[in-house]
């Protein structure tokens, strides 16, 4: 009625929607219910949340930011004004899987999909992807605790040569210095490399393979490389591979770890959740791949193995692992490599 008062009259049209002209004009002068302020100080506390987030959260991790800022909301309200004022996170895509082998296993698989960690520095998980810029593709290498979620050793470079594992390695080693720990893996040549295996049993860490054509058997590693995709790659295009650097960086050190929730450890970051572990570590829940993506319907057993003391003893069994899809131009991850092929012999 407001929008076409210039055009008819208020009184007719009251007439005709049946509204009395003293109710319109009341209901004009009328101040905005608590509820309706209350909306809209929630949708400002939203926006502020999402822009954070570098756009990508959705209603679950905008109502944990809340309710880390002390801010009471059901979180079906919090869905209903993002939805109204149109905001939203970011989804991931699918992406279609490839199997090349390298040759025989090079090294037990001493997970089984259960990426369960009963502490810290007791499994890592590691992988390698692809990213492409304008000049070409650059090559990242991750190595991920499996109990915080945390990216504890990471490095880029523009070859596939085994220096790009072992400077991921060699990071995670600078920092966390663990004594024992599992390292899983695919069967990449860089990873079955000799230079790669003395470095493990040089450094005490204990190398763990699963079999090729199977992404469940690394469901944590590529779980953040599918969060990597949804929340940088497929919103950006680099034009240099140095601007490629920065912005992984940025979202690896600057985000990902310090910053990102992830619901698998009570919405928590990963820096947060090992702050929290160091302070009291019955305290909270154990991060883990759910069963649904560790186990297909004709696979495995659901039930599996957890990183007791006898798995970290040696206990090993067949897993599967597949590789992901090189682009056009880009290298093959499990292709030939000049480097030579590690021996098959477990570290003691």
């Amino acid at each position: 009625m407001s929008e076409n008062q210039a055009i008819y009259p208020i009184a007719t049209m009251c007439r005709l929607l049946g509204v009395s002209p003293s109710g319109y004009h009341a209901w004009t002068k009328r101040q905005p219910s608590r509820r309706a302020r209350g909306d809209v100080a929630l949708v400002a506390e939203i926006r502020s949340a999402h822009e954070a987030s570098r756009g990508t959260y959705g209603s679950p991790r905008i109502h944990a930011e809340l309710a880390a800022k002390g801010i009471r909301v059901g979180r079906k309200r919090v869905a209903r004004l993002m939805a109204a004022a149109g905001i939203a996170g970011v989804s991931r895509r699918k992406f279609v899987t490839t199997t090349v082998t390298s040759g025989g296993r090079q090294a037990p698989d001493l997970v089984e999909r259960n990426f369960t960690a009963e502490a810290l520095n007791l499994l890592w998980v590691a992988d390698i992807t692809y990213i492409p810029t304008r000049t070409g593709f650059v090559y990242l290498a991750v190595v991920l605790d499996a109990c915080s979620r945390r990216i504890v050793g990471w490095s880029m470079a523009t070859t596939l040569a085994t220096q790009l594992v072992l400077d991921a390695l060699d990071m995670a080693l600078a920092t966390r210095r663990p004594k024992r720990v599992i390292h899983h893996s695919d069967q990449g040549t860089q990873y079955a490399s000799i230079a790669f295996g003395h470095r493990c049993r040089q450094a005490g860490v204990r190398p763990s393979m699963g079999s090729v054509g199977d992404a469940y058997d690394n469901a944590m590693c590529e779980s953040f490389f599918a969060t990597l995709e949804c929340e940088l790659l497929d919103r950006r295009r680099f034009k240099t591979q140095g601007e490629a650097r920065i912005a992984v960086f940025e979202f690896i050190e600057g985000f990902y770890n310090p910053r990102r929730r992830h619901s698998s450890i009570g919405y928590l970051s990963p820096i947060e959740y090992e702050r929290q572990i160091a302070a009291d570590p019955d305290a909270l829940q154990h991060a883990g791949v759910l069963a649904a993506v560790k186990d297909k319907p004709c696979g495995r057993p659901q039930a599996g193995p957890s990183l007791t003391a006898a798995a970290r003893a040696g206990r090993t069994h067949r897993a599967g692992r597949d590789g992901r899809m090189a682009p056009p131009g880009a290298e093959q991850k499990n292709g030939p490599q000049q480097e030579d092929i590690m021996t098959s012999n477990p570290l003691p």
